[in-house]
């Protein structure tokens, strides 16, 4: 059978060289913001007033989900940096990448990459700002730094920070906001320029702006965006106060950010005349830093994100349902730049979906995808332990196993701090004071400074001990608020979501389950940071 598929793969392959033979190939631009969840104004016009998305504004994603095809159901492989995009590049699920399956870790570089995949078969690679792991730039999946470009300067990545002190030192905002604009072009005109005559591209735009942390109030400073209009929007997770309110106002000022960055790649494209040949894809790494259940976590607040691609072949115009994990963007890039993708791979390419002109549901096995995760601080608890957790997720359901519900979800509380209460700052600005596998901010510090008074409720569902298995009810709780997993009338939709779930792991060989997890609860402990000069960023 593997011998057919393998046969297959060659005939599919020599079918699309033969395409691209007769057609240019075309480039492909991935945007890959840090830390950006499903938030974007057209949300709005999906999901219907009355939630956070109603003040963002993001008419660069907009227009072009309009253009192209928008993935209404897209899902992070792990809500962590490393281990997502461990994932992505290699097409495979986080658990699958080694030691790449952890904030830290360290890349596996038996293991394929699709940007050195499409390098192999003449494309042009490289990347600004941000690929693989925590810090700026570890670049071993785009086969070293020297693909990286970022001559013009990494300023972009701290835009908040950047763009006030320059206001600061008398630039009008809009001007500010212009030379951070300007930097992001050349670091893509750079990249273009090194690039052989009639040679297709592959860029990875990856800027850490989204990821924190920004500076307090730049969401109304910089973008005009009251915090207070977020009253009556908030999840129930956030604490509906303003200094929580403020925080979420800050960070989709960020995410405006990133969409006039991307804005920018495409005027550059169109001044170069290759906007029409090139496949545009736009995602982020996983939900919000530093609330619950964003960043960490498996909820979709922390795991769901927003996706669309336009660009030739793909027909456009469309909002699809078919469940995607990022990790098939890999096979989905190679195939479209007529490169077979490789049998290692757990991902499937969504050419079949993009090229089609339904909407809905196109592709009738895209019906669920598979996240997990096993730590993000490495400190967060005694003895480096991970809170490993995997889950899936369909039409209808979160099904969560939390396999050591004994420890907790997001790191040891004040473990850090030599048991002392930390004080508000150290709170707001170390992530690793307390509860270390969520990042540090206002928002956690409001919540656990306020954990014996109105914020108790908030701080018990967000760090307390969680149950073995978790069950949500999508449409009844978008929230996943009210777990059922006890619950009598749901006992059958838990046994098959069980069952649908660990037959994945099974076979896709996780870790997690051969020998009783020794490889993630032995092999990786006391493995701490690969601390080189290229990583020594906050994760």
């Amino acid at each position: 059978m593997k011998a057919f598929s393998h046969l297959l793969g060659v005939i599919l392959l020599l079918c699309t060289l033969n395409f691209h033979a007769a057609a240019k190939r075309p480039n492909i631009v991935f945007c890959f913001a840090d830390d950006w969840g499903r938030h974007a104004s057209v949300f709005t016009e999906i999901d219907g007033p009355g939630t956070v998305n109603d003040v963002i504004a993001t008419p660069n994603f907009d227009a072009l989900a309009k253009e192209g095809v928008l993935f209404n159901n897209a899902f992070v492989s792990s809500p962590s940096c490393t281990p997502c995009r461990s994932a992505l590049l290699s097409g495979q699920h986080f658990w699958r990448t080694g030691m790449g399956s952890i904030l830290w870790g360290q890349w596996d570089e038996s293991i394929p990459s699709y940007p050195l995949e499409m390098e192999k078969s003449g494309y042009h690679i490289g990347y600004s700002y941000k690929a693989w792991g925590p810090g700026t730039p570890i670049s071993a999946p785009f086969g070293g730094t020297k693909n990286i470009y970022i001559k013009a300067g990494k300023s972009f990545n701290n835009f908040s920070q950047t763009a006030t002190k320059l206001v600061r030192k008398g630039l009008s905002v809009d001007e500010a906001k212009e030379t951070l604009y300007d930097e992001v072009r050349q670091n893509f005109k750079d990249f273009l320029l090194a690039r052989e005559d009639g040679e297709p591209f592959c860029y990875w735009f990856g800027p850490t702006n989204v990821h924190r942390k920004w500076t307090k109030g730049s969401g109304k400073a910089l973008w005009g965006m009251d915090p207070d209009q977020l009253k009556g929007k908030m999840p129930p997770f956030l604490p509906d106060v303003h200094e929580v309110r403020e925080d979420l106002n800050d960070y989709l000022g960020e995410a405006q950010a990133f969409d006039r960055g991307i804005g920018v790649l495409f005027e550059v494209l169109k001044e170069i005349g290759e906007y029409e040949n090139t496949i545009i894809a736009i995602s982020g790494d996983h939900g919000a830093p530093g609330f619950p259940h964003g960043k960490s976590n498996l909820y979709d607040f922390g795991s769901q994100v927003p996706l669309l691609l336009v660009g030739p072949g793909i027909k456009g115009g469309r909002i699809v349902e078919d469940f995607v994990s990022l990790p098939d963007l890999a096979p989905t890039f190679m195939e479209a730049g007529g490169v077979a993708p490789l049998d290692v791979m757990t991902a499937k390419s969504l050419w079949k979906v993009l090229s089609s002109d339904q909407a809905g549901l196109v592709d009738p096995e895209r019906t669920q995808v598979y996240i997990g995760r096993e730590r993000h601080v490495p400190e967060a608890r005694e003895g480096q332990i991970t809170y490993p957790q995997r889950a899936i997720r369909t039409k209808d359901f979160l099904f969560i196993i939390n396999f050591k519900p004994d420890r907790y979800p997001l790191g040891d509380h004040f473990r850090l701090n030599g048991g002392q209460e930390p004080s508000l700052e150290e709170l707001t600005t170390n992530t690793r004071v307390t509860i270390a596998d969520e990042d540090s901010g206002p928002t956690k510090a409001w919540i656990v400074s306020h954990r014996q008074s109105e914020g108790k409720t908030f701080f018990e569902h967000a760090y307390g001990k969680r149950p073995e298995e978790e069950l949500y009810h999508i449409k009844n709780d978008p929230y996943q608020m009210n777990n059922l997993a006890d619950s009598p009338e749901h006992q059958d939709t838990v046994t098959e979501l069980r069952n649908k779930l660990m037959n994945e792991l099974r076979s896709t060989s996780d870790p997690r389950l051969i020998d009783e997890g020794k490889f993630y609860e032995k092999t990786i402990l006391g493995k701490n940071p690969v601390k080189n000069k290229e990583s020594q960023n906050k994760p």
